[in-house]
C-alpha cells in the first residue's frame, strides 16, 4: 500500500449549529463525515479524526437557549450563527469537497470502503525532484506534479516520519494549545 493511501469507512452525520438561510428563515447544518482508516503509514487516520466531509461550518458561533430543539445540549443551548462555505480553503488536514458534491461523493462510498490515494508516496516525490533538478518536465519523466505548486517550492523534498516526527514535536511543546474558552450567549437582537 501507499504511504497516503486511506480506506474510508463509515459515515458519522452530526450538528454542526443553526444559520440564517437566504429566504430569511433558520436552518440546521448538519455535516456528514467519511471516516478514513490509515493504511501504514497513515494508519493513526482515526485517532486523528482525518477523513471527508463538505466544506461547510456555522462561524463566529453562540449559544442560544433553545431547550425545544433535538439538537440541545443539557442545558437547552444550541449554537447560532452565519453559514461559511470554503470549498476553496483548507480543512486542517481533511479531505473537503463543496456542498453542491456532497451527495454525490457520500453516495458513492456508502457501503463501499473505497481506497483513497491522497499524498504522493516518497517515491513519487523524489522521481518529481529529479525531473525538475535536470531540467526535465515532471509529466516526461512519467510523474504529475501542479506546475503552480512547482514555481512556488521549486523541487519537491520527502521528509520521512523519523525527521518529521521531531520537529512537530518540539512545535507542539513550544505552541501549548491555549486553554479552551467558553462560547459566548447570543445577544438577544430587537
Amino acid at each position: 500500500m501507499t504511504a497516503g493511501a486511506y480506506l474510508t469507512s463509515e459515515i458519522k452525520t452530526s450538528f454542526k449549529g443553526y444559520y440564517l438561510a437566504p429566504s430569511n428563515r433558520e436552518a440546521v447544518l448538519t455535516r456528514s463525515f467519511v471516516q478514513f482508516d490509515g493504511i501504514g503509514d497513515t494508519a493513526n487516520a482515526r485517532q486523528r479524526a482525518i477523513g471527508g466531509h463538505a466544506a461547510a461550518l456555522v462561524s463566529g458561533i453562540c449559544m442560544q437557549k433553545k431547550p425545544e430543539s433535538p439538537y440541545a445540549d443539557r442545558k437547552g443551548y444550541v449554537p447560532v450563527e452565519k453559514l461559511v462555505t470554503y470549498a476553496g480553503g483548507r480543512s486542517d488536514g481533511c479531505t473537503s469537497w463543496s456542498p453542491e458534491e456532497t451527495p454525490e461523493v457520500l453516495s458513492m462510498v456508502k457501503d463501499n470502503p473505497t481506497t483513497l490515494y491522497i499524498y504522493p508516496e516518497a517515491r513519487d516525490i523524489a522521481a518529481v525532484g529529479r525531473a525538475t533538478t535536470s531540467g526535465k518536465s515532471p509529466v516526461s519523466a512519467g510523474s504529475y506534479w501542479n506546475a503552480t505548486c512547482l514555481g512556488e517550492i521549486g523541487s519537491p523534498q520527502f521528509w520521512p516520519k523519523e525527521r518529521l516526527e521531531p520537529i512537530i514535536a518540539r512545535y507542539k511543546q513550544d505552541h501549548p494549545a491555549p486553554p479552551p474558552r467558553p462560547i459566548p450567549l447570543c445577544q438577544a437582537s430587537n
